[in-house]
């Protein structure tokens, strides 16, 4: 049987070139793929807390240095190391045995001093009557005006030791100078103790605490010149609330406040020494630890904010893509500033009315494709295509600060 006549060959080849032809596009390229869906945002201008974020160190309200104001031998630590202590608690003992021998030894001057006082008074008593009688030289009545002065002065004088040694006793008592949380014994006890020298110990006062932190000369010079442009607003009182976030990503519960800013800086790490005082009941702050502060409680006044995932990266610098009047992807550059919740600040590229894509900008192939703009309901037409009624406005994403 002849081939033809049992496969239609002819009609088959046909059939699949016709296939092939209708799989091609106009041109006889590749088939065009659909434009891809994006999210977008229309760019608008609103008022956004402004916060600051630094690397800080706690620091005790009050550190204070206890040293023994007499020399002696340390005789008894009398707190427990680590512990609070509360002011005019006795924390050391010096032996007091010189000392109350000083103090007796002063009381019995003094009462030899005033015993020869008495003797030259009654002295001065007598011979002042005979003078004015002619009855006595006149020498013997200014040795008597004399000595009775003399012995005043040592009465005095006595006095002012015994004061010295009551003092001397009273201070071999090391007491606590402020309430606070005594530290690690410098000197343990048997060793002599050579007065104020010597380091015994130091309280450190926790509640307030002190959060000490540098402010770059940067920032503050752009805070200043934001100040004076109007676009940033400071709280009423001028001081911003701080918050501390704790060395494990944990916040801390209480708020305080900035309360010192040194007007110089510092020539070594370029920034200017900032102070911030915390509430501290529970002792959660310790001294000497590393925290981090924010400074909040000013307003970024008509900001444009938009999403931190919309903003790009390239070799000349940031961008975003915006979605031009024709749905196409077309990139902005853009000058991005400060960080406000899960926002970008944009101070410079974009104005309000602008078309920002927030998600999808992975799908974009190449600067200037096409896009459908997706409201949830009604995507936007492709180029070439009639649009489809929408059954309501979209709605535009906002962006939280």
């Amino acid at each position: 049987m002849p081939a033809d006549s049992r496969f239609p060959v002819r009609p088959l080849l046909a059939g699949v070139m016709f296939l092939m032809l209708a799989a091609c596009g106009p041109s006889g390229g590749p088939p065009p793929f659909p434009p891809p869906p994006v999210t977008v945002m229309t760019v608008a201008t609103q008022d956004v807390p402004v916060n600051y974020e630094y690397t800080a160190q706690t620091a005790g309200y009050r550190e204070v240095e206890v040293r023994s104001r007499v020399n002696g031998i340390l005789l008894k630590r009398n707190y427990q190391e680590g512990t609070r202590v509360n002011q005019g608690a006795s924390l050391f003992t010096i032996d007091p045995v010189p000392f109350e021998l000083a103090l007796a030894r002063a009381t019995a001057d003094l009462g030899v001093a005033e015993a020869r006082h008495q003797q030259t008074q009654r002295e001065f008593k007598r011979l002042k009557s005979v003078y004015e009688q002619k009855a006595v030289s006149q020498k013997e009545f200014d040795d008597a005006t004399s000595a009775e002065r003399i012995a005043a002065a040592e009465v005095a004088s006595a006095k002012a030791r015994l004061n010295e040694a009551r003092l001397n006793l009273e201070w071999s008592r090391v007491e606590a100078p402020i309430s606070g949380i005594a530290g690690r014994s410098a000197v343990s006890e048997g060793n002599l103790v050579s007065g104020p020298s010597v380091l015994l110990t130091s309280v450190t006062q926790t509640d307030p605490m002190y959060v000490i932190f540098g402010v770059p000369d940067r920032d503050a010079l752009a805070l200043r010149r934001d100040i004076d442009a109007g676009r940033i607003k400071l709280p009423a009182d001028g001081r911003m609330v701080a918050r501390v976030k704790l060395s494990d990503g944990s916040a801390y519960d209480k708020a305080g406040r900035v309360n010192f800013l040194d007007v110089r800086v510092n020539t070594q790490t370029g920034t200017s020494e900032a102070r911030a005082e915390f509430p501290n009941p529970r002792n959660t702050l310790r001294a000497g630890e590393f925290v981090r502060i924010i400074l909040g409680g000013a307003t970024r006044l008509n900001a444009i904010v938009v999403p931190q995932r919309a903003v790009l990266d390239s070799p000349k610098g940031k961008f975003v893509y915006v979605v031009s009047a024709d749905s196409k992807a077309e990139p902005r550059p853009v000058e991005p500033g400060a960080w406000t919740g899960d926002g970008w600040i944009i101070d410079n590229g974009l104005k309000p009315g602008d078309r920002v894509i927030v998600d999808g900008t992975a799908k974009i192939f190449a600067p200037g494709s096409p896009v459908t703009v997706m409201d949830g309901k009604n995507p936007s037409p492709a180029p070439g295509e009639p649009a489809k009624p929408a059954e309501k406005p979209a709605a535009i994403p906002a962006v939280k600060s």
